[in-house]
């Protein structure tokens, strides 16, 4: 099933909007006052730009901006968290290619950062991202007017979704579970193996698709009750991105997707691997029949989010 059209203009929108905006702050770096260092600003800027303009769904601002309309706030108002959030993906998938995790050679088929800028740049370009992310959702909330109750919120959502309780705790057990063999996924260990799973999906994945959501609602000040109904929207459609990708590590075609696929070469978990691609692809429709059910407080305003949610499973890519 091809992209809807209207997903499709909300995540070319996002893409425009975000790209304009992460181009403009990090370009400011070169005007801070460590421009005496000499190059090293610079080319920490190139990097940090190498991997924020390689291409991507451009996913997590759109998820923002769509999070923010559907609770009364004109995505525009949220761009700064946008950014925050793509600038976090960014730092998070740098910091994955490292020899000392993934070891991967290609990112949105281009090589990755550390084979083009070396590892002690790429390291530092993502330290660059994660904490220039948090500057950019505070100059939302000071522009906004949040208060304090509010921007500390916000700050704690998206740092709760980025940290260890969320995308580093996640991307940890995946590391743990590497070299996991096919042995070992038998009678008891099976029950072991999907918890384990569940757990670093839930965490790695779904955790910053579901703060990318509930900032957008923090900024448009929504109700507990909208915010619970996009944290559990959040949930199920990024078990059901994550399983799909799996999926898609699995059969898909290497030239179309832009990344190596180093899951199955480093033996780990997976859900094609503990319950057959088939069987994947059922547990990924029901999250996103969940997913869809979670929008119901929304009515059409959520036309967007139920869109993507078809498109996750479908994708080719």
């Amino acid at each position: 099933m091809s992209m809807h059209p209207r997903l499709e203009r909300s995540l070319k929108n996002a893409g425009r909007l975000v790209e304009a905006e992460l181009k403009a702050r990090i370009r400011s770096v070169g005007r801070a006052p460590i421009t005496f260092l000499g190059t090293a600003p610079g080319v920490l800027r190139k990097s940090m730009l190498y991997s924020l303009m390689a291409g991507g769904k451009r996913l997590r601002p759109a998820l923002v901006f769509e999070a923010a309309a559907c609770c009364g706030l004109s995505p525009r108002k949220a761009l700064a968290t946008a950014g925050a959030l793509e600038m976090i993906h960014t730092y998070s998938l740098i910091h994955d290619d490292l020899p000392a995790m993934d070891d991967d050679d290609l990112r949105r088929g281009k090589p990755t950062n550390h084979k083009v800028f070396g590892e002690a740049t790429a390291i530092l370009a993502g330290d660059a991202l994660l904490t220039l992310a948090f500057e950019a959702a505070a100059d939302n909330a000071a522009s906004l007017k949040l208060s304090g109750k509010g921007a500390s919120e916000l700050v704690r959502v998206i740092a709760a979704g980025s940290g260890w309780r969320g995308m580093v705790g996640g991307q940890m057990a995946d590391l743990e579970s590497e070299n996991t063999k096919d042995h070992s996924l038998t009678n008891g260990r099976r029950a072991w193996a999907k918890k384990r799973l569940d757990f670093i999906h839930t965490h790695k994945t779904a955790a910053l698709i579901t703060a990318s959501l509930e900032a957008g609602a923090i900024l448009a000040q929504a109700s507990k009750k909208k915010r619970i109904a996009l944290r559990n929207y959040g949930r199920a459609v990024g078990l059901a991105f994550q399983i799909a990708d799996d999926v898609l590590d699995r059969v898909g075609d290497k030239a179309k997707l832009g990344k190596s696929g180093s899951d199955l070469a480093n033996s780990k978990l997976t859900y094609p691997r503990l319950y057959g691609v088939e069987a994947s692809q059922a547990m990924a429709k029901t999250w996103v029949r969940r997913a869809h059910a979670a929008l119901a407080p929304f009515g059409k305003r959520a036309a967007v989010l139920h869109d993507l949610a078809d498109y996750v499973v479908s994708r080719d890519r």
